[in-house]
């Protein structure tokens, strides 16, 4: 058991890859507090953990809303006495999302409002600002341990429209690799994954549509290796599971030497490629990198 007798807080907890951390944290031996915007959401996902044999509580709040955030850090240390992870999870996509996927709008840059910026960014930035800021004196009162942060592949490389997004993941990773620094010296650790496929639908749906329990690619109908884009062909879709587990790894003692790092998680060999459509690609790859999906939260 890779957590055994640890306590994490999860962000956004309550659907994709929150829902899918909390539950295997749990079965890894976690306690875990399940915090999520929509109290349904939390308390649905708490009851999965409780169905597994595991152990959750449920909290909502906004993690925008500095007072939330502080709220569900007590919470772990008044109900199970400490706190080991951080997992900062919460995320949205800038109005208009991807065009291409799920019923995305194209909006122009110049019609984004002051305030598309400002939730983008609190959600996105200052939420996980709130979370480490918040999850440090827990840490240190425990001796140490791990926050881990969910990027993207969009702060590394562009996506059509969701220039506020990848600006808010792209601080993300500097906010990270300046707390790996900071905070080594009290034995915390802070990484993040930078997920580019098997993320869930719902990220890119409105809030409170009912959780998909799966990764873009696995609802998209009959899986293709040689229709994907993806460079690594497997006989399965990327799934949130893929996703669960490198935060798994980066939570638990398995890294226990790792910090400052911004980790490409199931990308394929995808951040790796040139834009070009070669020959060698098959006759679908045009078609399937079109179609291609952003990794979100």
């Amino acid at each position: 058991m890779k957590l055994e007798g640890k306590v994490a807080v999860i962000t956004g907890g309550g659907s994709g890859l929150g829902r899918r951390s909390a539950r295997l944290f749990a079965e890894e031996g976690a306690k875990v507090v399940v915090f999520d915007i929509l109290a349904e959401r939390a308390a649905e996902t708490a009851k999965l953990v409780e169905q597994d044999g595991g152990t959750a509580i449920a909290v909502a709040g906004d993690v925008a809303v500095e007072a939330d955030v502080a709220r569900a850090v007590q919470t772990a240390e008044r109900e199970f006495g400490k706190l080991d992870v951080m997992f900062a999870n919460a995320g949205v996509v800038s109005r208009g999302g991807v065009p291409s996927v799920a019923g995305g709008e194209q909006v122009a840059f110049e019609d984004l409002t002051d305030a598309d910026w400002q939730h983008v960014l609190g959600v996105n930035l200052t939420g996980v600002f709130y979370s480490c800021k918040h999850a440090v004196p827990a840490l240190r009162r425990n001796g140490g341990g791990a926050i881990v942060a969910t990027s993207s592949a969009a702060s590394q490389v562009a996506y059509h429209n969701i220039a506020l997004y990848s600006a808010t993941k792209a601080g993300v990773n500097g906010l990270v690799r300046g707390l790996s620094l900071d905070l080594g010296k009290y034995g915390i650790r802070v990484n993040a994954l930078l997920p580019t496929h098997g993320m869930s639908p719902n990220f890119l749906m409105e809030p409170g549509a009912p959780v998909v329990g799966q990764s873009y690619e696995e609802t998209a109908g009959e899986w293709s290796p040689a229709h994907s884009p993806i460079p690594l062909k497997l006989g399965r879709p990327p799934s949130l599971l893929d996703n669960a587990k490198v935060v798994l790894f980066l939570a638990s003692d398995d890294s226990a030497y790792m910090s400052g790092v911004c980790l490409p998680a199931t990308d394929g060999g995808t951040l790796s490629r040139v834009a070009m459509v070669f020959e060698e690609d098959g006759p679908h790859a045009a078609a399937a990198a079109a179609a291609a999906v952003d990794g979100g939260q």
